[in-house]
């Protein structure tokens, strides 16, 4: 299956725009957001944009009904009232989140909104799922049980969900943490968001996407390209880059 990858959204509602351009364009079969809509450097008290996002969201889940969705850290704050850095305080910023999650959450056809989906041997999921996270919080017994390791991680609370090692906080990549993380299933391919990238990097088994995080000054520190990946091949192409595009206008004029 040809898979469009929408990463970490963080108050961007262009992306759904620019997403919807490229899956059309590149015939993918269905897309799959990573999580995190909410949420970004300096625009907590940007209530429009809350709910522009959230908008636009709901628009894009209602237009395309077979996108998977995983939850993100920074949304389940507002479901769950919980704290994430980043997290708004204002009023009228929280009613958006709150309510556009609603919203959201009602036009996800069952099933299609989880911690974690797969699709052939492909895991999908925000943070990415350790075998330390397997075996201490679902059950040593089921490792080998994918669909059903799926199935139990699905139906957890917050007091499990709410830690570093959690699928909503993992970072395994080289460049966050000071030891190897071993990842859940080496003969699976896990594609995640949460870690802002560079750029989109395939670390063995990992596939990390999260390209279009902003840094403190509100500037890309990535290249803001959307993935196409094939869960059979596991071969993937970034698509979209938005800092290249503006680059190039740059140099023409």
């Amino acid at each position: 299956m040809k898979v469009l990858i929408i990463p970490d959204v963080h108050l961007k509602p262009w992306m759904f725009g620019d997403a919807e351009r490229i899956f059309l364009e590149k015939k993918a079969d269905r897309a799959i957001c990573l999580g995190d809509l909410l949420d970004d450097w300096g625009c907590e008290y940007d209530d429009q944009l809350y709910w522009d996002t959230m908008d636009a969201a709901v628009d894009f889940a209602t237009r395309y009904p077979g996108t998977l969705w995983c939850h993100g850290n920074h949304d389940l704050a507002y479901v769950w009232n919980t704290w994430v850095s980043g997290t708004s305080s204002d009023p009228l910023a929280r009613q958006a989140a709150g309510n556009g999650l609603k919203d959201l959450f009602s036009a996800i056809p069952d099933g299609n909104l989880a911690y974690v989906h797969r699709i052939d041997n492909v895991l999908f999921s925000h943070g990415g799922i350790s075998s330390r996270f397997v075996k201490n919080r679902v059950d040593e017994s089921l490792e080998k049980d994918v669909d059903e390791v799926i199935a139990k991680i699905n139906g957890l609370k917050l007091e499990d969900m709410w830690g570093d090692d959690s699928p909503l906080w993992l970072r395994p990549q080289r460049e966050f943490t000071r030891y190897p993380i071993e990842m859940y299933r080496e003969d699976m391919l896990q594609v995640v968001g949460h870690s802002p990238m560079k750029e989109i990097t395939r670390e063995n088994n990992l596939l990390s996407c999260d390209v279009f995080s902003l840094d403190w000054e509100r500037q890309p520190l990535g290249t803001q390209e959307f993935c196409l990946l094939d869960t059979v091949t596991w071969e993937w192409e970034g698509v979209g880059d938005r800092n290249a595009k503006q680059k190039s206008l740059l140099f023409d004029t």
